[in-house]
């Protein structure tokens, strides 16, 4: 039985576990989150901090907002396939971290099903094929009621 090969579209911002999260980082000093990874310095204005923990972010929030797109996207976010399909861009607020965070609604997904408050879950899916590979990104979907 052969596998297509698969690879993230954008590595290490997303772990390929049975149960994936985002990964982000947490400032030591004052504790802000950051989505993707900050290792620089802390952005919060009342921190002078260069020193961060590298985080698994929560798989589950909130959606705080919505809305289906009618172009392509930029790199490395393309589609597959050569005709363009609209597609819905979530930002779910993170359950433990309360930041938003934006992804690609689950293919399975249907846009008339959100409704700003609902519960979502990460999942990785396909984003598009080339050159014999499956590359892979983080999307929202409902949780089962």
């Amino acid at each position: 039985m052969s596998t297509t090969p698969t690879a993230p579209v954008i590595e290490d911002w997303f772990s390929h576990d049975p149960e994936p999260h985002l990964i982000g980082t947490r400032c030591k000093q004052c504790a802000t989150y950051y989505f993707p990874k900050q290792t620089s310095f802390c952005r919060n204005p009342d921190c002078f901090s260069s020193d961060f923990d590298e985080v698994p972010l929560s798989r589950t929030g909130k959606v705080w907002s919505y809305t289906k797109h009618f172009y392509q996207p930029p790199e490395p976010f393309i589609t597959d396939g050569e005709e363009f399909e609209p597609y819905t861009i979530v930002g779910v607020e993170l359950e433990a971290e309360k930041m938003m965070v934006l992804g690609q609604l689950a293919a399975d997904a249907s846009f008339e099903d959100l409704k700003a408050g609902i519960e979502m879950e990460l999942v990785i899916e396909k984003l598009y094929h080339r050159d014999g590979t499956d590359y892979m990104i983080w999307k929202w979907k409902p949780t089962a009621s």
